[in-house]
């Protein structure tokens, strides 16, 4: 297994997901990849079986965006959040219908849950980031 878990297989996976992403992936990753926090995130990465939406390997967390076809999938996502977790890595998941109606609130949760996480940043560089119902998975 590589640093990144890659095979040619995952990877073409992870083209084709970043390819025909969603328009609430499209618009959280603009906000995401240019992160005033000084995180990087990484788009549709490939961790074991499962490709994740967002993750940023120096805080170990998972940002996930969950479309009406998860509800017919809870125990897929139970398992596939218990595997990461397992890992290390925390999840935190939003509803697309969140992130198109109440966008600011989302960035917010994701900036308080950054700053959870790196207590030493400097508050000020988050406030432009962008209140939420994210679910922060232990």
């Amino acid at each position: 297994m590589t640093r990144f878990d890659r095979t040619r297989a995952k990877t073409t996976r992870a083209r084709e997901l970043r390819r025909n992403g969603t328009k609430p992936e499209a618009k959280l990753w603009n906000v995401l990849c240019g992160s005033p926090l000084g995180v990087s995130f990484r788009r549709h990465h490939p961790v074991g079986p499962y490709v994740l939406d967002f993750y940023s390997p120096a805080l170990k967390v998972a940002i996930e965006l969950d479309g009406d076809q998860h509800l017919q999938r809870q125990a897929f996502e139970a398992r596939r959040t218990r595997y990461l977790n397992a890992k290390g890595i925390r999840v935190i998941r939003f509803w697309n219908v969140e992130v198109n109606e109440t966008f600011y609130g989302v960035c917010e949760r994701i900036a308080e849950v950054m700053e959870a996480l790196t207590p030493t940043r400097n508050a000020a560089r988050s406030a432009p980031l962008l209140s939420g119902g994210g679910i922060l998975v232990p």
